[in-house]
Order: C-alpha cells, then sequence, then structure tokens
C-alpha cells in the first residue's frame, strides 16, 4: 500500500497540489484524473519520491518513503520515454531492472536473464528480446518498460500517462496488461473511459487538491466532474460498464 498524507508541491511561488491525501491499496488500480495543470504527474512523483514533499508523509507499506534500495525493490516507476538516444537492446534494457538486487560492481548474472526474459514473456514481448529498443513501436516500448518494472520484482507499479501517443489498440493492451498484473498500481490518466474501464480507485485532482476520490462508480459523476473539467458531460452505464459523453459548451 501507498498512502498519503497532507503532501504539497509548489514550483517556486506558484503551488500546484497542497493538501493532497491519497491511498493505494494492494492489488488495486489507483487511477490520477484531472485537467491539465492539477497536479497529477507531480503528485504521481511525490509518491515515488522524485519531489519531495515540504508537508506531510508518505509511506510504502507502513515504511516512510526514502530513496534506498530496498525502496527500489518495492517501488517501480514507468515514465513518458522516447527510446531514440539509446543503443540498448530489449534484453539489455529489461536487465536495468535488476539493479536493485545487485550489489555494486555485480555483474548480472544467469538467475537475472532469466528472470528478464520471464518478464519479457509476461508482458508478451519474448520475441523482443534482441532487438534494439529504440527501433520498437510505442506499444513495444511501453511493454518493454513495463517488463523492465517487472523485473525489480518490485510489489508496486507507478505509471505516468502510459497511453499517451499510443493508437486505441494499445492503449488497451497497456493498460489490459497493468490491471492483470495484481501488483497495488498508480497510473495517471487523461481519458476518463479507460479510467472507467481499467481503474477500481480514482482520485480526481483540480484547482490544486482533491476534488473527489473513491471507486470509479464514486468518482465519475457527472455532478463531480462537470465543474472540474467544465464541460457537459453525460454517463452511460452498457453491459455493466461505464460510459461518459462529453458535450462541448454545457456544464
Amino acid at each position: 500500500m501507498i498512502a498519503a498524507e497532507d503532501v504539497s508541491w509548489s514550483y517556486g511561488a506558484n503551488p500546484v497540489i497542497g493538501g493532497v491525501s491519497v491511498e493505494a491499496r494492494p492489488g488495486r488500480v489507483l487511477g490520477l484524473i484531472g485537467p491539465n495543470g492539477s497536479g497529477k504527474t507531480t503528485l504521481l512523483r511525490l509518491l515515488y519520491g522524485a519531489l519531495r514533499s515540504r508537508t506531510g508523509r508518505i509511506t510504502v507499506d507502513g515504511l516512510p518513503l526514502a530513496s534506498s534500495r530496498e525502496m527500489a525493490r518495492r517501488l517501480a516507476v514507468v515514465v513518458q520515454e522516447t527510446g531514440g538516444e539509446t543503443a540498448l537492446t530489449v534484453g539489455e534494457m529489461v536487465l536495468l531492472g535488476r539493479g536493485p538486487h545487485l550489489s555494486t560492481f555485480q555483474r548480472t548474472g544467469p538467475q537475472d536473464h532469466a528472470i528478464a526474459a520471464r518478464c519479457l514473456a509476461r508482458v508478451g514481448a519474448a520475441h523482443l528480446g534482441a532487438r534494439s529498443f529504440a527501433g520498437l513501436s510505442g506499444g513495444e516500448r511501453q511493454r518493454v518498460l513495463i517488463a523492465r518494472a517487472l523485473a525489480q520484482q518490485a510489489t508496486h507499479l507507478l505509471l505516468d500517462e502510459p497511453t499517451n501517443h499510443l493508437d486505441i489498440r494499445y492503449q488497451h493492451e497497456v493498460l489490459g496488461l497493468v490491471r492483470d498484473l495484481g501488483t497495488c498500481s498508480i497510473v495517471v490518466l487523461h481519458d476518463l473511459n479507460l479510467a472507467a474501464r481499467y481503474c477500481d480507485d480514482l482520485v480526481l485532482l483540480g484547482a490544486g487538491g482533491v476534488k473527489a476520490a473513491g471507486t470509479v462508480d464514486e468518482v465519475l459523476d457527472p455532478a463531480i466532474l462537470e465543474p472540474v473539467y467544465g464541460i457537459g458531460i453525460q454517463r452511460l452505464e452498457l453491459g455493466g460498464s461505464i460510459h461518459l459523453l462529453f458535450h462541448p459548451g454545457e456544464s
């Protein structure tokens, strides 16, 4: 479990989020949603320690968040990467995930290679092992980055807009993969319909704070969403799933 209590962040004199508390539970996917500039990525970066809140506290499985090898074994992060500048193969990229389990100057061994191979197979990318990472499609890169995160054998997975620049097929494949992992996952999403389909819980951010938090059913309420997004929203339920329709000019 990842829990944040009363965390805040400002860029200079400009506050981005303030007094935010969230909780991501084991085996569930928590989606961070909200308009552009609402602080979704900032909050995610606080949750994995890339930024340090000056208020409150963040814990992972009850332990204070800290830069340590132990914490690196608990938290795996997938951020947006193009991969255009790396000369690594896919296999070498996934092996980077074994870093937290190696001592200083220790090289990867047969066990690390076996773990990397299993992780590639788990994301359906075993056939890509010898390929150049830079030459992959967007959907393939995301699969490989998730495999690298899995190679850490972490119990928590945090992803920043993993569907960005992906076509519809790969958006669903990547998020379906994340959902099927069964880890404690936190994902930043713009598309509310993707959030409805693949998340268990949601935190809605807006104007520097949390506007709503709860299950998908609780948060994806037009009465809650419309004031935050400034657009008319109609909610439909088809086949047991929530679908949102948007009506510009209405709110």
